[in-house]
């Protein structure tokens, strides 16, 4: 794919998204040359599934020296120091054992790594991520993570969704957010929504989402 068709999709997308959203590119399955075709047309946002992928890329963008580099897959311990190394968001904390292992980090290495509490609002034996009664009941633990910048909430919908259901999910999403926002606590925020790809994003949007997540749709298939 030309370079000049990558910046047509982008400008397409960019003109249905109100200031308040923020694009990012999710790279995984492009190559470093489609993101600097995407970065000159004005992303500065990039999501990777793969620590080792993004060490590589970043390695071969370092001249890019403002992007935003955005983890959006799952995160194993044994990646995690790397991770907080690399990226500039963590979307994909997904379980305490997780948050607790970002804090420690965050002390070793004097950071705070910014991230999102994934969260699994509908049963999905695919995905992974806090259900809202263990996360409800984990806000005191996590709120102890001195290290931690937590942002808000990650989202991904079950594959097989309608448009009503998804919609239903993303505004669920919104509403957990408010209600643990409404309790004022000390190292959680919830200023940010991580929700919509490809396939829903206009619903995310119309739920409130602060991020989404494009890969298909920008860059084609690859």
């Amino acid at each position: 794919m030309s370079s000049e068709s990558i910046a047509e999709r982008i400008a397409r997308i960019r003109a249905t998204l109100p200031p308040t959203v923020r694009l990012i590119a999710v790279s995984k399955y492009v190559s470093a040359v489609e993101m600097r075709a995407a970065y000159n047309a004005g992303i500065r946002d990039f999501g990777e599934s793969r620590v080792q992928d993004a060490e590589a890329k970043k390695a071969e963008l370092q001249d890019l020296d403002d992007i935003t580099w955005h983890l959006i897959g799952h995160l194993q311990s044994n990646k995690a120091r790397k991770a907080v190394q690399i990226f500039d968001f963590i979307h994909s904390c997904d379980s305490l054992k997780i948050a607790h292992k970002l804090d420690l980090l965050g002390k070793e290495l004097s950071c705070q790594p910014r991230v999102f509490i994934q969260v699994k609002l509908w049963p999905d034996p695919q995905k992974h991520g806090w259900e809202m009664g263990q996360l409800l009941a984990d806000l005191p633990e996590l709120d102890r993570c001195g290290s931690l910048r937590i942002e808000g909430l990650m989202v991904i919908p079950p594959l097989g969704l309608d448009s009503g259901k998804t919609l239903a999910l993303f505004e669920q999403a919104r509403e957990l957010a408010g209600t643990i926002a409404s309790q004022k606590w000390s190292r959680i925020s919830m200023q940010h929504l991580s929700m919509g790809m490809s396939e829903d994003y206009p619903l995310a949007v119309q739920a409130g989402a602060t991020f989404v997540r494009l890969g298909q749709i920008l860059f084609g298939d690859v």
